[in-house]
């Protein structure tokens, strides 16, 4: 009997030792909790003003390398081929997209008393390019000057042939004048232009180029929609 092994000694179980930690490593283990929190918190806010960061930076770029293209305040068109254009009365042509609508506003005003005249259409650059250097030379001006009240060759929306400048019949005298705005045609267009897609170029709202309420452009295609796109995405 002196062999036999202890019942107790080979039941015994070993049970694991709860180790109860003393109250410096409870701080211990709370200030790392607040440690990594704060580096997830300033992480996540770093990400997100980083990438509000970049948007607004790539904003200014793009609004940078808009206005980088301008000369005097224009932004510069090509000239479209002569089979896109066609002619709305004599010596006046316009880009064929825009005929309907543009002879449709006419025939509208007409029917509510206002008669539009329409004094210049599409030029060609050839033709911008004398009368922005011809008339710079007799007014005694200097380029900045002249490009407030006509675009430079290569810069001016008429190549386009989707820019018209338009008169009152009965008012011929405010023809090409800020007075335009007081004729009853000019009312007219304030009014009702947009229905037929089209948009006063320069109004008193910008500043690198004179208020020309004569001068009206097309936006209702998608060619025209394209061309005139920086123009409508940047404040001048």
């Amino acid at each position: 009997m002196a062999n036999k092994k202890n019942y107790k000694s080979i039941n015994d179980i070993e049970f694991a030792v709860r180790i109860i930690p003393k109250s410096s490593s409870i701080k211990n283990i709370k200030l790392i909790h607040v440690i990594l929190s704060f580096i997830i918190f300033s992480s996540l806010f770093l990400l997100v003003n980083n990438k509000n960061y970049l948007k607004y930076s790539n904003k200014a770029k793009l609004i940078k390398s808009e206005k980088d293209v301008r000369v005097l305040g224009h932004f510069p068109y090509q000239e479209t081929a002569y089979e896109n254009l066609i002619e709305i009365q004599p010596n006046i042509l316009v880009h064929k997209e825009m005929y309907k609508s543009l002879k449709d506003m006419q025939d509208d005003a007409e029917k509510d008393g206002i008669y539009l005249v329409f004094l210049s259409g599409y030029r060609s650059i050839k033709l911008q390019k004398e009368i922005f250097y011809s008339l710079k030379s007799v007014r005694n001006q200097i380029a900045s000057e002249r490009a407030r009240v006509s675009a430079p060759p290569g810069y001016s929306e008429h190549s386009t042939g989707f820019a018209i400048d338009i008169g009152d019949a009965y008012v011929r005298e405010a023809d090409f004048e800020e007075s335009f705005e007081n004729t009853s045609a000019f009312q007219w267009l304030k009014n009702n232009a947009a229905k037929y897609h089209f948009k006063l170029s320069f109004d008193k709202n910008q500043n690198s180029v004179d208020y020309e309420p004569w001068h009206w452009r097309y936006e209702g295609s998608i060619e025209a929609l394209k061309i005139f796109e920086s123009s409508n995405r940047t404040t001048f």
